[in-house]
């Protein structure tokens, strides 16, 4: 019995030796968009600039499919699995993360500011265990004021929200109040998921709108190509607050680069993994912004951009 247990100590010892000795970290994704892949492909670049890649990082990553009981599993089980850090993708996903864990650290992207997503205490502090990439909802006065500049007659625009949605709701008070500011008229209708975007926006398109504007929303992200159909269908350009969905099908938008985005994100969690300290981090607004046209779509409008914005491919 003796030698039994020293040779199963043995074998237990060299499986231990030959074992996975990679950092495991987890990454929350909500949904399957080609939007949010551009953050996530930039969070991952990141990592491989610093020195991290598979092989001395074991990734978990997790899709809940816009599902939020999915959602929540996943989380758990990133949890479960003691991971290193969180990547988060995008607020959902960093909400629920802030919700099921203060010890492991999460670095989001594609979220706002941790007070706009509710994230702060009384005192107005982010969670202490919260980094990574915010934005704040003030890029999207301009992005309204491209149309103006693009479309001079435009006088009613016309947008979809879902009320469910923080983001989507703090988006919308900041282009209603932008459309009263340039003397525009706003016609916007609830959407509770992506099954409802082609009813919602037809209903949109028969009230003469000249313009659409994609508000920064998960039910936007994953019908965007439901929404552009629709819209070029009635020649109504479709514009934005985000890079991402200019690359899918909207005519114009002034925002963050998506993948620049990710990169930041990334860039944070490879300087932890590192140094294994989280003191010199903190929630930062993203750096990279910028005017972007889809050049395909304004051949297809006859419209003109200038210099002061980059094409991007459709």
């Amino acid at each position: 019995m003796k030698k039994f247990c020293f040779i199963l100590c043995i074998i237990i010892s060299a499986c231990n030796s030959s074992g996975d000795k990679r950092i495991s970290i987890g990454f929350l994704d909500l949904l399957q968009d080609e939007t949010l892949a551009q953050a996530k492909r930039g969070f991952f670049l990141a990592l491989k600039d610093s020195g991290f890649d598979d092989k001395n990082l074991n990734i978990i990553y997790r899709n809940a499919q816009n599902d939020q009981p999915s959602l929540l599993l996943a989380c758990d089980y990133l949890v479960s699995q003691k991971v290193s850090l969180i990547a988060t993708n995008p607020t959902l996903s960093t909400i629920t993360a802030v919700q099921k864990t203060k010890d492991i650290p999460i670095f989001m992207m594609v979220s706002p500011r941790p007070d706009i997503a509710r994230l702060t205490d009384e005192k107005g502090n982010a969670p202490k265990n919260l980094f990574g990439t915010y934005e704040t909802l003030d890029y999207i006065d301009t992005s309204v004021m491209l149309i103006q500049t693009i479309l001079p007659n435009a006088k009613k625009l016309g947008t979809i929200f879902n009320q469910s949605e923080p983001q989507s709701m703090d988006a919308l008070k900041e282009i209603e109040k932008q459309c009263a500011a340039l003397g525009l008229e706003l016609e916007k209708l609830p959407v509770n998921n992506s099954n409802e975007t082609q009813i919602v926006v037809a209903a949109l398109l028969n009230k003469d709108i000249d313009a659409f504007f994609a508000l920064p929303d998960n039910t936007v992200f994953s019908s965007m190509e439901v929404i552009v159909k629709s819209c070029d269908g009635a020649h109504v350009p479709v514009f934005t607050s985000e890079e991402g969905l200019v690359k899918r099908g909207a005519m114009a938008a002034f925002g963050a680069d998506m993948e620049q985005w990710g990169y930041q994100s990334g860039a944070q969690a490879a300087h932890y993994l590192h140094t294994k300290s989280t003191e010199d981090l903190k929630p930062e607004i993203v750096k990279v912004r910028r005017r972007v046209y889809n050049k395909a779509k304004a051949d297809m409008y006859h419209l003109n951009f200038d210099s002061t914005f980059t094409a991007v491919q459709f």
